[in-house]
């Protein structure tokens, strides 16, 4: 393959992958902006490999076999659930490529001399520091998600300062590694300040933000890929690393902004952590327990519904139930909507995707800016699996770890019923007062049994 037809094929590449993110900006041309995305990864790859630039095509098909093996069986196996910490996971392995880059690059390039040393030494410090950071950082949102690492936020002494002071030592580190040609011992020092960078940011951050983290995360193995490209004088890996990059940024400001917190906290660590604030775990009343009887005879004599969904319903694959639920109260002429909160479940359209999979019509799917005015006019609220979208304290509390975030206001409708496994608390750990409201009940079991059971009383 000639150099113009690679170049042409990563154009080409590079169109289909803008093509894709524009897809996935809608549920209804979602899938075709995933078929763009694998066309241009195929393209881009097949480019790649039969660059007349390319050594060792042999152990590079090895290695695209093993990967292939590995990804096709995880893709077969894992759940709808799990998707979030499958991402995470997956954005260490950008963020430590990098760092493998980036190390290779300046042991083993052309001799260079001047002002070219200069500015490969700084793609490949930054490189490698970028990566390091999403590695680790990615590690520990993957352990959060998975429950094996306290979803709580870490609050070390002073973990601002160090924050800081890992930036200013490694920005010094920077200076010392261009100047001094052949010292290796500032990128290694490095190396270690910016994994240890990554593992704090991250685990600062409570877990209640955590769909935030994913997207910043996703920002940051966008740009580790892009200084990847840098390194390898690859201009399809800078562009496809710049869109990932770009695109993750976006979505982490959008969110954000939805859950009124500031974007800097986020790349700065503690997102979301308020040392002031209780944790807010103790019951504050009694609750009221129904049967799934007592719910249907809600549904029955109600006129419009709202379902708002979250984590447990993923966790108990009770999509499927609950879009036959709502065909069964369309037929009996009740208004029945969804209301979806920009961070339910584990990651940024999470919620979405479950209904979507269950076939629920995208028309009665609604943002939580586009409903959350109609609840005071709804006669009952189905809470789903969700706790913190919900939490009224967010609202009401300024103590609560959560205050300041909007909410779904379902509490103003003129009853909720909460399907929950149990008492506990959210995955913030902030106990819902809502529960203990007067026009709240509690309905516990399994959501996917409990809808069913629903069903069969309706």
């Amino acid at each position: 393959m000639s150099q113009g037809l690679v170049t042409a094929s990563y154009i080409v590449a590079a169109v289909l992958f803008i093509l894709s993110l524009g897809g996935l900006s809608k549920q209804e041309s979602a899938k075709a902006g995933n078929w763009y995305g694998v066309a241009g990864m195929t393209i881009a790859l097949l480019a790649t490999i039969f660059n007349p630039e390319i050594t060792g095509l042999g152990w590079i098909i090895v290695a695209m076999a093993i990967g292939a093996a590995i990804g096709i069986r995880l893709a077969l196996k894992v759940e709808m659930t799990e998707m979030p910490e499958l991402i995470a996971i997956l954005h260490s392995f950008v963020g430590l490529a990098a760092v493998f880059v980036g190390f290779n690059t300046y042991l083993d390039h052309e001799p260079l001399f001047g002002a070219m040393l200069n500015i490969h030494n700084t793609e490949v410090f930054l490189g490698v520091f970028i990566g390091a950071v999403t590695f680790t950082g990615s590690i520990v949102a993957f352990g959060k998600l998975r429950g094996v690492i306290s979803s709580k936020a870490l609050q070390l002494p002073h973990r601002h300062k160090l924050n800081l002071l890992a930036v200013v030592v490694s920005a010094l580190l920077l200076i010392w590694f261009v100047q001094v040609e052949g010292s290796t011992f500032p990128l290694l020092v490095m190396t270690l300040i910016a994994l240890a960078f990554g593992w704090h940011l991250v685990a600062s951050i409570g877990g209640a933000d955590m769909p935030v983290v994913i997207s910043m995360l996703n920002s940051y193995s966008g740009w580790a890929a892009a200084a990847a490209g840098f390194m390898l004088s690859n201009d399809l890996l800078i562009v496809t690393g710049a869109l990932v990059g770009s695109s993750g940024a976006i979505l982490s400001y959008i969110m954000c902004k939805a859950m009124n917190r500031s974007f800097i906290s986020v790349i700065a660590g503690g997102f979301g952590s308020d040392d002031t604030a209780s944790s807010g775990d103790e019951e504050q009343g009694e609750h009221v327990e129904v049967t799934a009887e007592d719910v249907a005879d809600m549904l029955k004599n109600s006129s419009s519904v709202i379902i708002t969904p979250g984590y447990g319903m993923a966790v108990a694959q009770a999509q499927y139930p609950v879009a036959e639920l709502v065909s069964k109260l369309q037929a009996a002429g009740v208004k029945v909507r969804f209301g979806i909160h920009p961070v339910a479940g584990r990651l940024p359209g999470h919620m979405n995707v479950l209904l979507a999979e269950a076939r629920v019509p995208y028309d009665i799917v609604l943002e939580m800016d586009e409903i959350n005015d109609d609840f005071g006019d709804t006669d009952t609220v189905l809470v789903i699996g969700a706790n913190d979208t919900v939490n009224p304290s967010a609202a009401e509390d300024p103590a609560s770890p959560i205050a300041g975030m909007p909410v779904l206001e379902v509490w103003k409708a003129q009853q909720v019923v909460v399907f929950k496994r149990s008492m506990n608390t959210g995955y913030a750990g902030v106990q819902n007062p809502l529960f203990f409201r007067e026009n709240s009940t509690m309905l516990f079991g399994d959501a996917k049994d409990s809808v069913d059971n629903i069903l069969k009383a309706l």
